[in-house]
């Protein structure tokens, strides 16, 4: 028992080290293999929270396909675009933020009048940042001022400098996972020695008039503060398909007839939907989000305080739980392997699931998978072992239990294997005995060598065994030549008597048939004789703390013992007691195959008084 709990702590504490293992790089910000499990995870749960109402602080004009019937360009002209921009600054908004690089110049007249037009109202225009081949997570530096880990550009795609000087600068970069889908926004984005806000964070901080104030995984703006992951990565928490966020045609602006009071006093976002413009993502809502949408969806999460909360604390949660959760199952599975056992590690699974469900509609993103990438190896594993640990135990325990079983007779086994306190106290009860023993086998043995003595033991054994348990007897004891059965040890009857008569019948037919098959020499030296009796019994057990045996002892036993000598002086194969042919009643048919003589009053060796017995012989009677 020591050894297994030794072992099961030693399981316990390799199952937690793995948890860690997993934990550690998932604390620090994150693990590919990790992510990518997680990412189809949390994506169900966006289906399970349903579409959320979108901030009413936030329009998207959208350059759609009404737009570009309209104008019947796209891109649209510098002249449209400042034409579109001037209309939405005479509707007082708090900022203009344009999703679209400017990065080639157009005609001088058409860049002048757009800058001209950002300069009415507060805005900001896109640049974005170029990154290597592959490393679209971007390469993470050090930066002292901010204390925190920000990916690093390899070069900026910037506006003309004539917009640079209009209106304020955000890079539009979005973080997507293997599958597409848009994880998070980078908030500042290196590049060289220059640090660059985002879009979304550019246009936040100008729609609430306010610098944002960056704490420790936080940014706070107009009061609402936002948690964010290491290095300032803003999570996504998506409101719905695409139109979710208030959304208006370009088109409305530029004919004119699009309501004041869908721009006045909010953060407009300016963005291309047109079909076939390529800005799309995939979202667990739409497959083709709008770029605008998701910039404008972390603009609302920095206005609002209502995005998905994945920081440090969070991870250390996840942390925990996969160090904890592991360790749990597998003393769960080491404690009980039962239904009970695998209904708690089922239920511990189950309800961490449905921890991180609840969590998400919420705002906070528990991991589901790390903890069950954790647990699900460790305990599959533990079990494995316990199984194969267990098949073992049990394959050296049947050998056991057929080796024992060679040394008790498979009903006495039985018995004992269904209750283990048989005969713990000695109790008297009625059966019958028989004893046979060869004679001459001593002196036989001195002219044979061991191993055909052995083999003579052998085949006597089996035969005696064999008609003991045809005729519902135990052999008790095989002592050497001889062998003591019993009728009646385990469960008594009223046909012991009757099974021993037939028994003894039946052992004198096999022996005949055994002695001639011996070799001559072995044959004619020996013989055998059978002694039966039927009385009261002692059945109890014999022996020692470190080992006991169950047997009969009593008059009955001993008689029937010296009735084989009965039997020798006689020269008769069988001696038995009158007192077993009464018990036996009408099954004492069976001697008609033989001459029964009797009964005589028979002395008893060591006993006082004689006893009335019969001698039965086969016909021709055999000579001895």
């Amino acid at each position: 028992m020591g050894r297994r709990h030794a072992s099961t702590l030693i399981a316990a504490a390799l199952a937690g080290l793995w948890g860690a293992g997993l934990a550690l790089p998932h604390w620090r910000g994150g693990s590919d293999l990790l992510d990518r499990v997680e990412a189809p995870l949390a994506d169900l749960r966006f289906l399970i929270q349903g579409p959320r109402p979108a901030p009413d602080a936030i329009t998207i004009v959208a350059i759609d396909d009404q737009t570009i019937q309209t104008t019947g360009s796209y891109p649209l002209p510098r002249a449209t675009m400042a034409q579109l921009v001037s209309s939405l600054a005479l509707m007082k908004p708090n900022v203009i933020a344009l999703d679209i690089l400017f990065i080639d110049p157009g005609p001088p007249q058409g860049d002048l009048a757009l800058a001209e037009a950002l300069r009415k109202s507060p805005s900001v225009v896109a640049a974005a940042g170029v990154f290597k081949p592959g490393e679209n997570r971007s390469r993470i530096v050090s930066d002292r001022s901010l204390d925190t880990l920000l990916p690093e550009a390899e070069s900026l795609l910037l506006p003309l400098g004539s917009l640079t000087g209009a209106a304020a600068l955000g890079v539009v970069n979005i973080a997507i996972d293997a599958s597409g889908v848009p994880r998070h926004v980078p908030l500042l984005l290196q590049s060289g020695d220059r640090i660059v806000p985002s879009f979304p964070l550019r246009a936040a901080s100008m729609a609430v008039k306010q610098d944002p104030v960056l704490g420790p995984e936080s940014v706070e703006l107009g009061g609402a503060s936002t948690r964010t992951e290491t290095g300032y990565a803003l999570p996504l928490r998506f409101y719905g398909p695409g139109g979710t966020i208030r959304t208006v045609s370009a088109a409305q602006v530029l004919n004119g007839t699009l309501a004041e009071d869908a721009i006045g006093g909010r953060t407009v976002v300016i963005g291309a939907t047109v079909t076939g413009g390529g800005d799309t993502f995939s979202t667990p809502f739409d497959p083709v989000l709008p770029g605008v949408e998701v910039l404008a969806t972390a603009i609302a999460h920095l206005t609002e305080g209502d995005g998905l909360v994945r920081e440090r604390s969070v991870r250390t949660v996840d942390a925990a739980v996969a160090v904890i959760l592991p360790v749990l199952f597998v003393l769960l599975l080491s404690w009980q392997r039962s239904a009970w056992a695998f209904a708690l590690i089922a239920s511990s699974a189950l309800g961490w699931i449905g921890v991180t469900v609840v969590a998400f509609t919420r705002g906070i993103w528990l991991s589901t998978s790390l903890p069950l990438l954790a647990a699900v190896p460790a305990v599959t594993l533990f079990g494995a072992a316990q199984l194969w640990l267990d098949r073992r135990r049990a394959d050296r325990l049947s050998a056991q239990s057929k080796t024992l079983q060679r040394f008790q007779p498979p009903s006495l086994t039985e018995r004992l294997t269904k209750d283990p306190a048989f005969l713990m106290q000695p109790i008297r009860q009625e059966a019958a005995v028989i004893f046979i023993d060869l004679s001459g086998f001593t002196g036989m043995t001195e002219m044979i060598s061991i191993d055909e003595t052995r083999e003579v033991l052998r085949s006597f054994h089996t035969l005696v065994d064999e008609e003991a348990v045809a005729h519902h007897g135990i052999v008790a004891s095989f002592m050497g030549d001889g062998a003591m059965i019993l009728f009646g040890l385990l469960d008594p009857s009223p046909h012991d008597a009757g099974n021993a008569l037939a028994a003894c019948l039946a052992l004198c037919a096999r022996m005949e048939i055994w002695l001639a098959s011996l070799p001559e020499p072995i044959a004619t030296r020996i013989g055998f004789k059978i002694g039966a009796h039927h009385g009261g019994i002692i059945a109890s057990r014999l022996g020692g703390d470190s080992h006991q045996h169950i047997t009969a002892t009593g008059d009955t036993v001993n008689v029937a013992s010296r009735l084989m000598e009965v039997a020798a002086t006689h020269q008769a194969d069988i001696a038995m007691s009158d007192d077993l042919l009464q018990a036996a009643g009408p099954a004492r048919i069976v001697l008609r195959s033989g001459s029964l003589d009797g009964p005589r009053a028979t002395a008893i060796r060591g006993r006082a008084g004689a006893i009335p017995a019969w001698l039965w012989r086969r016909e021709p009677p055999r000579a001895k």
